[in-house]
């Protein structure tokens, strides 16, 4: 990998972790379904007008809109008032095991015995994790659980829906998910617009953050060095998000470094890293590389 793509990789895991701090700073003036609201209003005005679909991918949208949108991106939201940033980038981590096991029963797509024993370490972790005081309540980790669930499923969404490009669905994804999230704000939550006119820098940056950081300007560069590489040597990188979110939250917010933090985090990590990475395409790759056009 060239040396300014490496620290490309490098630079959109930093801003998928540092997402979590700016959720934490943005709650803490905000409602988490209205400003998970503001995030989608915000990315459906930069990216729709540029941004063309079919009749045919409508209907899988509007299902993404729900599964990705609301189940995953709200509950994300709302989970993480309650703990702290590494705790609920750790836990949602688990949404690509969790994918894989759905795959596995739902698409009948087999898993080697070695992803499995990747998926029990990673799930080990979750039990460990729950004993920490950063997670108050059994219903916070369900919460977190369920929004991991929710990015699970919507993988599988995308793997059996029609093509569509990624900035067409994450415009289009959260065009659809405003009514949605909207109607949830407005009946759980209260004096939203009122938080709005008050909130400090930190409110705006975590909605504007979440909004143009994170979603238009990770993604895009994700995407554009996944064309360039193999999807083997780019994807576990991405492990390092929640490693970065946990020391992110202990420098930025303050945030504790207890045992239970420390080894759940550890499992999760490294039975995600079993689980997904193919070692023998990693050492063909080193082996063999792509041939680059000149």
């Amino acid at each position: 990998m060239a040396v300014r793509h490496f620290f490309l990789v490098l630079l959109v895991v930093s801003i998928w972790a540092f997402n979590n701090v700016a959720i934490k700073w943005g709650l803490l003036e905000l409602p988490p379904l209205f400003l998970t609201w503001m995030r989608f209003v915000v990315v459906a005005i930069m990216l729709i007008p540029f941004c063309r679909i079919t009749r045919e991918q409508l209907p899988w949208l509007l299902l993404l809109a729900f599964t990705f949108g609301f189940l995953h991106f709200s509950l994300l939201f709302v989970g993480m008032r309650y703990t702290d940033a590494g705790t609920g980038a750790i836990v949602v981590q688990l949404g690509t095991p969790i994918a894989m096991l759905l795959a596995m029963v739902v698409l009948k797509e087999k898993l080697r015995l070695v992803q499995l024993l990747g998926i029990a370490i990673s799930l080990s972790g979750v039990v460990v994790l729950s004993g920490s005081p950063t997670i108050p309540a059994w219903w916070v980790l369900c919460i977190l659980l369920c929004s991991a669930t929710g990015w699970a499923v919507s993988n599988m969404i995308v793997k059996k829906s029609p093509p569509i490009k990624p900035l067409t669905l994450t415009g289009w994804i959260s065009f659809l998910a405003v009514p949605i999230v909207g109607v949830a704000s407005w009946l759980t939550e209260s004096q939203q617009f009122y938080a709005l006119g008050h909130a400090g820098w930190r409110g705006w940056f975590a909605i504007l953050y979440s909004a143009l950081a994170s979603s238009i300007i990770a993604y895009t560069l994700w995407y554009t060095l996944l064309k360039k590489y193999n999807v083997n040597l780019i994807m576990p990188y991405s492990l390092l998000t929640p490693v970065l979110a946990v020391l992110m939250g202990v420098v930025v917010l303050g945030d504790s470094l207890n045992s239970f933090k420390i080894l759940g985090a550890s499992l999760v990590v490294l039975g995600t890293a079993i689980a997904v990475i193919n070692l023998r395409n990693l050492r063909m790759h080193a082996r063999f590389p792509r041939l680059r056009r000149r």
